[in-house]
């Protein structure tokens, strides 16, 4: 028996990424529901606040129970906002599957040249059995 070659790579392949659209609950996600990232700011504006609130909010002596409730708010509201974003990069996965051309490209995606090479290859094969025009 050979001793294994010390330079191998000991990972296992990937498996292939699926190329179809991302699913969420189990049906293809539509970029146009849910929340958007104007309400993920909101979210995240009103849990700052709250944060910064929660701790003075001790320190100003106000009433336990509000220093409680603020409490309560932000466990709530880091988890809305985990949540959020989880939705939106979800969303960000689902747009990169596309072939939009990113916002600040001057250059061509590699989805665009595959698709001038296979429209170019087309239009050299229709022009070559089609009949010549008279």
């Amino acid at each position: 028996m050979t001793p294994p070659d010390p330079n191998a790579d000991p990972t296992p392949p990937r498996p292939p990424r699926p190329t179809g659209p991302v699913q969420y609950k189990g049906a293809d996600l539509d970029a146009e529901r849910g929340p958007g990232l104007g309400c993920f700011r909101f979210q995240l504006a009103i849990l700052i606040v709250f944060i910064v609130l929660t701790p003075l909010s001790v320190v100003w002596k106000w009433p336990e129970a509000v220093s409680a409730a603020l409490l309560f708010a932000v466990v709530g509201l880091l988890l809305t906002t985990g949540q959020t974003i989880i939705f939106l990069l979800r969303l960000v996965a689902a747009d990169r599957r596309s072939r939009r051309r990113p916002l600040g490209s001057a250059t061509k995606t590699v989805g665009e040249l595959e698709d001038e090479a296979t429209d170019a290859s087309e239009a050299a094969d229709s022009a070559k059995y089609s009949p010549p025009e008279s």
